[in-house]
């Protein structure tokens, strides 16, 4: 039997368009990916080498890793501007799988970001500790001392020190992710007014729910553009699993909605009838969000 030609056109044209389709689908779905890392200083691991071990064996895909303590010091207390130092940390991450989601400057969340005089050889050795550990994310959250909400007197310069650091770390094309306590829509704001695209909100579900503000409104309200990583936890109370604030799937289902793809890190959420267990709380975060994010 023959068969006509312009029928087996036909056939291979929507055979071939099928085909593309399934594949740009599939690349689609390649591309866009979780991953779930904790924070060093949180399991107690706060810039020391045992961190990668412990977030290999409760499975993490990598640390938040911190840039040391600040106190009255010039700068962090961090062994990361060494390069034999800084070595054995990139080597630990390579022998053992685990990822360096973001270098953290946790130090602000007691120190002041608009006061301390010097914040120049603070963010520089910081963006430095980026470029040789090749990190893109560092993160700034604007703690008690440069709380917007409370002290919006400070907005000036804040502003005005956040469009530096801009310029500094857009220097090696990363970015810094701060952590305010406003709101997504006012945090918008604050960004759009920095007016740099290598500053970007790291967004933390225990401030929406503090506040009675919905997690999912506040992430449409951010938006891809404006969101570099999120602090995927609640303030401890429940493992995320037990958590009726959250609605993971649903957190889920906004983020692929979105198109977003970046980590996920855990920085609470612990059980607080078992407060101390790090591996116990840890564990059973991170295993929660793989479960919900990777399967």
């Amino acid at each position: 039997m023959k068969l006509n030609k312009n029928l087996i056109v036909a056939i291979l044209f929507v055979a071939s368009t099928t085909f593309n389709s399934c594949a740009t689908a599939q690349a689609s779905k390649n591309k866009q990916q979780y991953k779930v890392a904790v924070c060093d200083w949180m399991i107690l691991k706060r810039q020391k080498l045992g961190s990668f071990a412990l977030a290999s064996e409760i499975k993490a895909d990598g640390i938040e890793l911190d840039m040391g303590g600040l106190g009255q010091r010039p700068t962090f207390d961090s062994k990361l501007g060494d390069p034999v130092e800084r070595q054995k940390f990139l080597d630990k991450s390579k022998e053992l799988n685990v990822g360096i989601s973001s270098i953290a400057m946790s130090g602000f969340y007691a120190q002041s970001f608009a006061k301390r005089e010097t914040i120049e050889p603070m963010i520089n050795d910081c963006v430095a500790a980026m470029k040789n550990m090749k990190v893109k994310v560092a993160f700034l959250p604007l703690g008690t001392e440069s709380d917007l909400t409370k002290n919006p007197e400070l907005r000036p310069i804040i502003i005005e020190r956040l469009k530096w650091a801009g310029k500094q770390v857009g220097k090696i094309g990363g970015v810094i992710a701060i952590e305010t306590s406003l709101s997504a829509t006012d945090e918008k704001k604050l960004l759009e007014e920095v007016d740099s695209k290598y500053i970007k909100s790291s967004f933390n579900f225990a401030n929406a729910v503090d506040n009675g503000r919905d997690i999912v409104s506040e992430l449409k309200i951010l938006g891809k553009k404006h969101l570099a990583q999120i602090h995927a936890s609640n303030t401890d109370k429940f493992w995320l699993e037990n958590d009726p604030a959250i609605d993971m799937l649903k957190i889920k289902q906004t983020l692929d909605e979105m198109k977003w793809s970046g980590w996920l890190i855990v920085e609470r959420s612990r059980d607080v009838t078992q407060v101390h267990n790090v591996k116990a709380n840890y564990g059973a975060n991170v295993a929660y969000l793989k479960k919900v994010f990777q399967n």
